[in-house]
């Protein structure tokens, strides 16, 4: 546990209050988990929001118990004397509305009926989901962040800090993301999605959740971490190699990246909820940081605190020209803004795989801001 946050516990925040969503219906009470590392210090000024990405959670740093073979999912970054570091800054990281550990989502008590909502819970856009984080801000007593950081639809957040609460963001971190889901992205959820509805043990949300719809949801998943990865990584990992347990002739018989497919979904299923799979991938293909503005731009001039920016040259999901949009535009503005493409064979998976080739820049930047 070297240069770790140790042991660190998931917290609830309850919220009696009603948020009212983007779609027009209204959600509550709610409930977020999330975890803290660090020190708020006395001004209430060196907060840091961490951002996860679609099935991501609130654990990012540190370990739950001295028996967790593995630390949260961005332990490389957040701790003492790391690139978000814990003596000096106070880390967030809570866990979307949508989502499935701990935060209000379709697997939560639906106070009206008192049974899980399943799909009468609403429809959700990425923006809600910052409004929620909005209000745990305001529970811990942070009148500004000092900055927003995410990769994936973490970026997307970041990205809804800074158009929606300019007055309390000091600086966003959007890391592989994008203004909007591009129409290849749409497409490739809704294979995951018709891979999950014909599954006959989804039962229209309606599963059990001992009997989920297993082999619908680990194809989703197939699909989805297929967009993750780039030829070139593929290649490297897997090759054409043939499994060594099956014969070349073998019908059933597999290649090495099949394999892996196969294994990821199948321990995908164990660790997330179906519905929340779906309600999270519906919130992506919404995503378009121009909703309910005439324009993108009159968006992102909303954007007041200085932004840094990342894509990643093998990044097919959520190719570098997504980003280069917002920064063309925001640059345009004469906003503080710096965006590196950073040269990465491994897809869109690159700010979680090679870290290193970009946190330099993070770590300047908080450095200008401090």
């Amino acid at each position: 546990m070297e240069n770790s946050v140790g042991i660190v516990t998931t917290e609830y925040a309850h919220f009696d209050a009603e948020l009212r969503l983007e779609s027009g219906r209204v959600l509550g009470p709610l409930t977020l988990a999330y975890e803290t590392y660090g020190t708020l210090n006395a001004a209430r000024s060196n907060a840091i929001l961490v951002a996860h990405a679609w099935t991501g959670n609130a654990h990012a740093a540190g370990y739950h118990s001295t028996q967790d073979r593995k630390p949260g999912w961005w332990d490389d970054m957040i701790g003492p004397g790391k690139v978000l570091d814990t003596d000096r800054y106070y880390v967030i990281c809570s866990n979307v509305i949508g989502s499935c550990f701990g935060s209000t989502g379709p697997t939560s008590e639906n106070p009206r009926t008192g049974k899980p909502y399943r799909l009468n819970f609403p429809v959700l856009m990425v923006r809600d989901m910052v409004r929620a984080q909005q209000l745990l801000v305001d529970r811990l007593g942070i009148d500004q962040l000092h900055c927003v950081i995410g990769g994936s639809m973490g970026a997307m957040q970041a990205l809804e800090w800074g158009i929606h609460f300019p007055e309390r963001t000091r600086s966003i971190i959007p890391i592989a993301g994008a203004v909007s889901n591009s129409p290849m992205a749409i497409a490739l959820n809704a294979m995951a999605r018709q891979a999950i509805f014909n599954d006959p043990l989804w039962k229209k949300g309606n599963y059990r959740p001992e009997h989920p719809p297993a082999d619908g949801l680990a194809l989703a998943r197939a699909i989805g971490h297929i967009s993750f990865l780039s030829d070139t990584s593929m290649q490297l990992k897997f090759g054409r190699r043939f499994s060594v347990r099956d014969g070349l002739f073998d019908f059933f018989g597999q290649y090495e990246v099949e394999r892996y497919l196969e294994y990821n979904g199948r321990n995908f299923v164990d660790r997330f909820d179906t519905n929340s799979f779906l309600y999270l991938a519906k919130a992506l293909d919404l995503y378009d940081a121009g909703w309910n503005f005439d324009r993108l731009e009159d968006a992102l001039k909303q954007v007041i605190c200085p932004s840094l920016w990342f894509a990643f040259s093998s990044d097919w999901l959520y190719p570098p020209y997504l980003t280069e949009e917002a920064v063309t535009i925001l640059q345009r503005l004469g906003r503080p803004t710096t965006y590196h493409l950073i040269e990465s064979d491994y897809g869109h998976d690159s700010f979680l795989v090679e870290a290193e080739k970009f946190t330099h820049y993070i770590v300047d930047f908080l450095a200008e801001l401090d």
